[in-house]
């Protein structure tokens, strides 16, 4: 059944993605099961988007009540789940509305173009400038893909989009030497850099950024799209840092599965967005928004959040004991449950060994194991990959 699917697979699907040999199809919590039966763990989550775990049966009843009532209308029209999700995540952040997408892509695009109008509105209109870091993710769209800062993503897509510049991240000296007020609308950046590392920044860092844009006007957008929802350990990464953006983007854990993107913003900013300005056929449905509201609303309570970052602060001290343990680690970086082991060597052979063994893990910028799980982890869970890690380490000795 397997090879039949990945053959048909292979013929009919357009090639984007050097999938591993293995057919999901069921999953509960942090398990998977593919199509001969075998079970693994699950230390990726979808690129950190099943936070609550797999088949979540809050979540499934969320999706299976609203099917039967209202699927989709038109953003033309008013519908209730869409109005308590937004109402949900303004109470929860600094923003005070929202505007939603499909995907993270759309809602990075989404906070491009809103900072621009924005000063474009106030008559500023060479105010058009973003900037953003090095190593940095923000989508695969012609704009966010020219926002990432990592040219491997734009290789073949040139022309790029121009109004974009690229400072180091953590470097507050260099964004100072970059930002020209004339000319710069906004400082975009992930709070935490995920696809480009598990980069944590200084304790001060944000601050500085925070304080940068505010003297020059300028505004501040987070892309919460990996680090948002609990991943680092609170809601948001931005309350780790006593500060808070212009605008944030979130997707990925935000539907636990299904597609929805969101762009919040502070009131005076999200006036730029007045009717017609930008749209999104299908976002913010009744569907997606029963889903991410019941998501949101099991967050909000604390104890998944709470258990990640118990969780992640227990796996975190497990990888350095690893680290002493194995010349062959250089570093263990992350916080809550977004976590990365930066090796000396490259990381593919390791993924495979461990997806031989039952375990799902995945690597970035060839030399760094990113452990992203959903927060219902357990650390029997932890325990069982760290022994795997260990076994597979011990080889390479």
């Amino acid at each position: 059944m397997s090879k039949n699917i990945i053959k048909q697979s292979d013929q009919v699907i357009a090639k984007t993605y050097a999938r591993f040999p293995i057919v999901f199809e069921k999953g509960s919590g942090c398990t998977l099961w593919d199509s001969n039966g075998k079970a693994y763990l699950d230390f990726v989550a979808g690129i950190a988007v099943c936070n609550l775990g797999h088949a979540h049966p809050g979540v499934a009843k969320a999706i299976s009540e609203q099917a039967e009532k209202l699927v989709h209308v038109s953003n033309l029209y008013y519908t209730i789940p869409q109005t308590e999700l937004a109402t949900l995540l303004t109470e929860k952040s600094f923003a005070d509305r929202v505007f939603f997408a499909n995907s993270g892509a759309e809602a990075n695009e989404a906070s491009i173009k809103l900072a621009r109008k924005y000063y474009s509105d106030k008559g500023e209109k060479g105010r058009h400038r973003i900037i953003t870091m090095e190593k940095s993710f923000h989508g695969r769209t012609m704009a966010t893909l020219t926002a990432t800062g990592q040219d491997k993503i734009k290789q073949g897509f040139s022309p790029v989009l121009e109004g974009f510049d690229y400072v180091p991240f953590n470097d507050i000296e260099a964004l100072k030497s970059r930002l020209d007020p004339s000319v710069t609308c906004a400082v975009m950046l992930e709070p935490v850099q995920g696809e480009g590392g598990i980069r944590v920044p200084a304790p001060d860092y944000l601050k500085q950024v925070r304080k940068l844009c505010d003297d020059t006007g300028t505004l501040l957008i987070f892309d919460e799209i990996q680090t948002g929802l609990g991943r680092t350990g609170k809601l948001f990464a931005y309350e780790h840092f006593g500060i808070a953006p212009d605008i944030m983007t979130l997707a990925k854990a935000l539907g636990n599965g299904l597609p929805i993107g969101a762009m919040l913003a502070k009131d005076h900013v999200m006036e730029a967005f007045g009717p017609g300005s930008h749209a999104s056929t299908f976002g913010g449905t009744p569907l997606v928004c029963a889903a991410a509201l019941e998501v949101v609303k099991i967050l909000s309570q604390g104890r998944v959040i709470e258990n990640g970052r118990k969780a992640g602060a227990y796996f975190k001290e497990q990888l350095m004991s690893l680290k002493e343990k194995y010349n062959v680690i250089e570093d263990v970086r992350g916080i809550g449950l977004l976590l990365g082991l930066k090796l000396k060597i490259k990381g593919v052979d390791i993924v495979k060994s461990c997806y031989e063994k039952g375990f799902i893990i995945n690597c970035i910028q060839d030399k760094i194991l990113r452990f992203i799980p959903p927060l219902v982890i357990a650390t029997e869970e932890i325990d069982r990959l760290v022994e795997c890690l260990d076994d597979i380490l011990g080889k390479l000795e």
